[in-house]
């Protein structure tokens, strides 16, 4: 990007736009080591239908269930469609002060606001694009009253950035109806032009660059559901990474607004919904400005840029983000792992039937993420008007009482030799956390800070365990202490087999040990 960088949109600095010099250049910071734990406000228009996710492209999928939501509720997608629940995303009752001291007594070290989604709304004062939030929906800067609110609170800040991938998410919006009495009638994408916004609340707003414009219409003549859908998952639903054909403007102008994004706020932390970089070299040149403003702003880089499926150099030079997913290792390199307690946008049935992830749940992750060099990431989904529902307020005060006992273990920790052990076979990869079945009371992780191991049980065993990795002669330094954490000192007795601990009083949710020992804890590899 020469011509940007000659016209001063990118910063100047020793690091250059390529993947060499991202790896040779970046170092995590240790705030980022340090934090474990960070809540993140995935917050935008699409949570007012409380529907879950991804509502602005699936309502326009005539036979899915958002579909058929849309059509009762709002009217169908030929007259009234995502451009409209701009408008009715109001955040009328959002309290960022009040909700941030509840995620500061839940643990969260860092938080993270949603700057743009896949429905192409910038959620903040942007120079670029003139569908964002002080104009439309809540007139507000979401964004920047987050990082205010944050940094008052004394968290880190950061920003998550979605919409490279709105070209060909929102090309459903310009289909049609399939079958039934409209059917073959172009939804509102598809005609809807600046002229039509006069005497509307648009007024003056292109639609089409909401929209993305037609990169990927389907064509005329579907005339089944079945057929509609298979020809929207094999073009427009595969996700893609480089600019629509034929429309590079799109890559320089999602550059432009993440800069932007980037000078105005200044994050400490930028997530990327990527499989590495977006757009080949604008994405390369996009962390380059990053890192170089960071050493602008602090005289190093001290900014954590995530991003998924990392070839394994290209880890060494971004910090890796594994999507609702878990590992079955510990890492060399700090990574992350991202979820949400329900589904990402705000959906009213996970209140009704109680299906959201239990405060149990959500500190197993946190253990078995920590125990292996990671950071757990986690999206408290709110409503529209910007409140959280009484569930969800209850999920956090009991992480709250948690940490208040037992946040030692966690925050600052390192990881030790080994992660843990115990019976659990742990899927890989992104988005597998349904296919998990559960921790069992053998399941134990470890953390380390100083002369200090804690082991982390994932359940409750409430008996006389054993811990193999600590059996004597496997490990050095002698043990001065164990104490369970909020419960004082804890019997145990050295063995062949293992550390024999009676924890038939435990805790009933992820009780933590404290072993404290004469010297820094390590294996003894020789024993």
């Amino acid at each position: 990007m020469p011509a940007l960088a000659r016209a001063g949109v990118l910063a100047r600095g020793p690091v250059q736009p390529s993947w060499p010099s991202l790896v040779a250049n970046y170092r995590y910071p240790d705030w980022f080591r340090d934090a474990k734990f960070g809540i993140w406000s995935h917050w935008g228009p699409q949570a007012v239908p409380e529907q879950g996710d991804w509502y602005g492209r699936l309502l326009y999928m005539q036979g899915h269930p958002m579909y058929q939501q849309h059509l009762a509720a709002y009217g169908h997608p030929a007259d009234t469609g995502m451009l409209d629940m701009l408008n009715r995303w109001t955040a009328d009752k959002w309290d960022p002060a009040a909700l941030m001291q509840r995620f500061v007594k839940a643990g969260a070290q860092y938080f993270v606001s949603l700057a743009c989604h896949h429905d192409n709304l910038d959620c903040y004062d942007s120079a670029h694009h003139p569908w964002n939030a002080l104009r439309v929906g809540p007139k507000r800067d979401i964004v920047g009253t987050w990082a205010k609110t944050a940094r008052a609170a004394g968290l880190r800040f950061g920003v998550s950035n979605h919409a490279s991938h709105a070209w060909h998410w929102y090309q459903p919006a310009y289909g049609y109806d399939a079958e039934g009495p409209r059917k073959g009638e172009r939804y509102d994408a598809y005609s809807l032009t600046a002229a039509d916004g006069r005497g509307k609340w648009w007024k003056g707003l292109d639609p089409q660059a909401l929209y993305t414009g037609r990169h990927m219409v389907v064509p005329d003549g579907i005339d089944t559901i079945a057929a509609m859908g298979a020809w929207h998952d094999a073009h427009d639903g595969q996700w893609i990474e480089t600019a629509p054909p034929g429309d590079a403007a799109y890559a320089r102008k999602w550059l432009l607004r993440q800069t932007d994004l980037i000078e105005k706020y200044r994050p400490d932390f930028c997530y990327m919904d990527n499989y590495e970089l977006p757009f080949g070299p604008v994405g390369l040149a996009a962390a380059a400005d990053y890192y170089n403003r960071s050493i602008d702003w602090h005289g190093k880089i001290d900014v954590v840029l995530t991003a998924k499926q990392l070839k394994p150099s290209a880890r060494f030079g971004l910090v890796q983000d594994v999507e609702r997913g878990f590992s079955d290792h510990l890492w060399d390199e700090p990574w992350q792992t991202d979820t949400c307690i329900g589904d990402w946008f705000y959906n009213r049935a996970r209140f009704t039937d109680r299906s959201y992830v239990t405060a149990e749940a959500v500190l197993q992750r946190l253990a078995d993420v920590v125990s292996k060099n990671g950071n757990l990431l986690l999206s408290i989904p709110q409503r529209g008007d910007g409140t959280i529902d009484s569930e969800e307020e209850r999920i956090l005060d009991d992480l709250a009482a948690w940490m208040a006992v037992n946040g030692e273990a966690i925050f600052g920790s390192r990881p030790w030799d080994v992660y843990g052990e115990g019976p659990a076979k742990l899927p890989t990869g992104m988005q597998n956390e349904a296919a998990f079945k559960g921790f069992t009371p053998q399941d134990i992780r470890f953390t380390t800070k100083g002369s200090a191991l804690y082991v982390l049980f994932l359940k409750p065993p409430r008996a006389l365990v054993t811990v193999g990795s600590l059996a004597r002669g496997r490990i050095k330094g002698t043990i001065e202490r164990v104490t369970l954490l909020g419960g004082g000192p804890v019997r145990y007795r050295e063995t062949a087999r293992g550390l024999e601990l009676d924890l038939r009083h435990c805790p009933a949710t992820v009780p933590v040990v404290r072993i404290d020992a004469s010297r820094d804890w390590r294996l003894d590899r020789a024993g």
